[in-house]
């Protein structure tokens, strides 16, 4: 069974009761990690040479405007690189880049309003399929994607099962990870377990302010086998549980919203460690030299994809962007800038060194490397789209206690 079909179940999950849960949750597994295991090959070819750079024909866009929106910092600005300039250079339209902090509650807000803004967001895949669901996003024409810079058309291009949404194109593979400054912390943590271990290791620790991969990497700390948390999540008990092991440090945690937050945390001295998305903290210590660890145990990797959001005014352009943005070059490009891997097969022999230093190789940077891929755990798309609601409430209850 494919990602589709996933979807596809989620959306007959909310209106049927007969639907066997458990049976999609058994497929859904063997699904991911089909899709794993292409990831690591696709990436592992990530030390190979830089190839010529193929041409793209771009449309002409003059006088057009597309309004970007994605997460800031770092990111944005690997994406402001190797997708916003050689567009605007390449079509001749204005590019607006806004911030945001995730979630579908903006998107919401202006497709019910009548009054959509935005043209273009990158979201998470949970978030994606939810967009979808709801109808908050428009549905894409995926022959409109350019085949790979190889000739190899864009649905065989793409790693398996993620191009079956059909509401948005993926773009990265990234990861939750922990990280800490190893000046300040000589014998620093080697576990998922050391995060939670306040006497071994005393200090503030910096969480994202959701429950996503917070109650993941909760109960792997508490024991809980990463192929098993799912299965643990979705009782009432492992909830509990979760939110037990969370108690466990809340009073030593700094709340973070915005991904540029964990890195300058860690500079500041503000924190002992944080969570963070692994490419923030490789871009600090790329880009600006400093010296943080990241320890992949534990990790919860996931997809970023672009949506249109329903109603967006200038739909047209923003499928341009969309295509650009997504094809083989650009995607390659943009991993040499940070270090999320690209969800097309060809893109991945074209990264070979992070931008401007070249023996800094990006392959052993990717979430999916086989040394920092050996306890990580997919965030679940189909557990959140379902449960976020939910989640979102007794996490906040849980903070005001």
């Amino acid at each position: 069974m494919n990602l589709k079909t996933f979807v596809c179940a989620a959306s007959a999950l909310a209106m049927s009761a007969g639907f066997a849960h458990a049976d999609a949750n058994a497929d859904l597994k063997k699904a991911l990690m089909d899709a794993r295991m292409a990831i690591s090959k696709a990436l592992e070819s990530m030390d190979g040479g830089m190839a010529a750079k193929a041409a793209y024909d771009f449309p002409s866009l003059d006088g057009k405007q597309v309004t970007v929106v994605s997460w800031g910092g770092a990111y944005t600005k690997s994406q402001v690189e190797a997708y916003h300039k050689p567009f605007i250079a390449g079509t001749g339209a204005k590019i607006v880049s806004e911030d945001y902090n995730g979630g579908l509650a903006e998107i919401k807000a202006q497709v019910e309003a009548g009054n959509v803004t935005w043209d273009i967001v990158d979201v998470e895949l949970s978030d994606a399929v939810r967009a979808c669901d709801e109808g908050l996003a428009e549905e894409l024409d995926m022959s409109a994607l350019p085949d790979g810079a190889d000739g190899t058309p864009a649905a065989d291009d793409f790693i398996a099962g993620t191009l079956d949404v059909p509401c948005a194109v993926p773009t990265i593979v990234w990861s939750t990870i922990f990280a800490y400054d190893s000046e300040k912390m000589k014998n620093g943590p080697k576990t998922i377990a050391d995060f939670f271990d306040a006497k071994k290791f005393p200090g503030k620790r910096g969480l994202r302010k959701s429950p996503k991969a917070n109650l993941e990497m909760a109960l792997m700390a508490d024991g809980v086998a990463a192929d098993e948390v799912y299965d643990v999540m979705g009782t009432d008990e492992g909830i509990d549980r979760a939110f037990a092991k969370l108690d466990s440090i809340k009073d030593d945690v700094v709340w973070w919203e915005a991904g540029a937050q964990p890195p300058q945390l860690l500079a500041d001295g503000e924190v002992a460690m944080t969570t963070a998305y692994n490419g923030r903290i490789f871009n600090a210590v790329a880009a600006e030299d400093k010296p943080f660890e990241i320890v992949w145990d534990g990790q919860v990797w996931d997809l970023d994809l672009w949506i249109i959001p329903k109603g967006a005014k200038n739909k047209e352009a923003a499928m341009d962007f969309l295509a650009f943005s997504t094809s083989t070059q650009a995607l390659a490009d943009q991993a040499s800038w940070i270090s999320y891997g690209p969800t097309r097969k060809s893109s991945a022999p074209l990264v070979a060194s992070y931008d401007g230093k070249p023996d800094l190789k990006m392959g052993p940077q990717m979430p999916t490397a086989p040394e920092n891929f050996k306890n990580a755990l997919q965030n679940d798309f189909e557990f959140w789209a379902d449960n976020q609601d939910e989640l979102n409430e007794r996490f906040n209850a849980w903070l005001a206690n």
